[in-house]
């Protein structure tokens, strides 16, 4: 969930960020991490297509040293 999280900072347009995380997760990983984060009211939607971290209600959690490569490349 924190490199979607991070993915959405890079990309708030969600037809972008599913085509780039295609390469990282399965598309029904995505759209569950997706549905979750939106759920705990971490990630939220701006109309249709646009998402955004809510980070007056959560802060983004530290991106681990493993996960800064794949943001890189994606």
């Amino acid at each position: 969930m924190t490199l979607i999280q991070f993915a959405i900072e890079k990309y708030e347009k969600e037809e972008e960020l599913l085509e780039k995380l295609k390469n990282v997760l399965s598309e029904k990983d995505i759209q569950r991490n997706l549905d979750t984060l939106i759920g705990t009211q971490r990630v939220r939607r701006i109309g249709p297509e646009i998402l955004q971290n809510n980070q007056s209600h959560t802060e983004l959690p530290d991106l681990p040293e493993h996960l800064k490569s794949i943001l890189e490349k994606i």
